[in-house]
């Protein structure tokens, strides 16, 4: 990037306006083109010279991130903010020396977008870890807190991620003064780099640690507790902030990610909040009726089964579900299925013979066609 950032309206030069889309900007730039360019205009230098400049525009417009970086300056340009900052001048635009970073940076917070070096380059945020947990049913809706195994990048021992050997530290790199960046003078502006003697770490190290080689990291396995909160579904992920790998040059460390397998439960299904049980019935339990004990998460409760009950009818336990985090928890449904014996004994079928003689209402009767 140049002073010509500043001086050129591009959006002028290609006789478009900062609204219109790259579509628009393409066409008017070859339209120009066609006018201006040499080959249509042997000898014309003034017209040569024109082609040059519409050029020099599209090239900038026409690249979505370098027109990004051109809008944002002219915004700072326009606003006249740049007198706000040391080193500007009160008659042609930056008459002294500015900092792009810092005079970008007061508008907006531009941060890197031109690449500059220092802290906030150099550093960056550890890469997130993964690891599995296999939960029983009880465990999953209730919540449990475990100790994990986790093999991936962490703080190397033997230097306590320093990257210097034991017994000695890292030195503040002398180019940069421990910036991490050296600042180069460009026209009217100046930009930060990463410094070439520390590599942007704005340190040296000068007896690096044999183990990790001066990187303060290795690949091993450790131990993590997480905490895992009630309800948590089969195949459900946990993040667990800054337990992933370390960051590098001090930056953040990044997350822990854990993916949850649940084990299923001999008799409840989950739904959501609630759960759900199949309560097998006996044919004449489902017609005269019984009292029975049913399970829950928390002991057994009884549960009225009317006469009659038809197959499939679902009963609602209320509070018997899932336990919240609100504290409410949902439901159980019970549905009752009446299980019918494939095979009876003599005595058992002299009595439902006996019963079947006792019912005279047909139940098919409504299948009767009049002929």
């Amino acid at each position: 990037m140049n002073r010509d950032w500043v001086d050129k309206d591009f959006y002028r030069t290609l006789g478009v306006a900062k609204s219109n889309s790259a579509e628009e900007i393409k066409r008017a730039y070859r339209k120009l083109a066609r006018q201006y360019h040499p080959d249509a205009n042997p000898g014309d230098e003034s017209k040569a010279e024109k082609f040059k400049g519409i050029s020099e525009a599209y090239s900038i417009l026409s690249d979505p991130e370098r027109r990004k970086e051109y809008d944002e300056v002219r915004r700072v340009v326009d606003s006249g903010g740049y007198r706000h900052f040391p080193g500007a001048g009160q008659g042609a635009p930056f008459g002294g020396q500015v900092n792009l970073e810092d005079l970008l940076g007061g508008f907006g917070g531009f941060g890197d977008l031109f690449g500059q070096g220092g802290q906030q380059a150099r550093s960056g945020k550890g890469d997130d870890l993964s690891a599995s947990l296999r939960l029983t049913f009880e465990e999953a809706l209730e919540g449990v807190t475990r100790s994990i195994a986790v093999k991936g990048q962490a703080s190397c021992l033997d230097c306590r991620g320093t990257g210097a050997r034991a017994g000695t530290v890292p030195e503040t790199c002398p180019t940069c003064a421990g910036r991490g960046a050296t600042v180069q003078d460009q026209g009217p502006f100046s930009f930060s780099r990463p410094c070439h003697q520390c590599q942007g770490s704005g340190r040296l190290i000068r007896n690096p640690c044999p183990k990790c080689r001066g990187s303060g990291v290795r690949h091993r396995t450790r131990k993590v507790r997480v905490k895992i909160p009630p309800g948590v579904k089969d195949g459900g992920k946990i993040r667990i902030r800054g337990r992933g790998a370390p960051g590098r040059s001090g930056g953040p460390p990044g997350d822990l990610v854990v993916q949850v397998e649940v084990e299923p439960h001999p008799f409840f299904v989950r739904n959501g909040k609630n759960l759900n049980l199949v309560l097998p019935l006996t044919y004449t339990e489902a017609i005269l009726g019984a009292t029975l004990e049913i399970p829950t998460l928390h002991g057994s409760v009884k549960l009225r089964v009317p006469p009659g009950t038809p197959n499939g009818k679902t009963f609602r336990v209320r509070g018997g579900g899932v336990p919240t985090r609100k504290g409410k928890a949902g439901d159980l449904l019970v549905e009752a299925r009446v299980e019918i014996p494939k095979r009876v004994n003599r005595k058992q079928r002299q009595l439902l013979e006996s019963l079947a003689e006792l019912e005279r209402k047909d139940i098919r009767s409504h299948f009767e066609v009049n002929k």
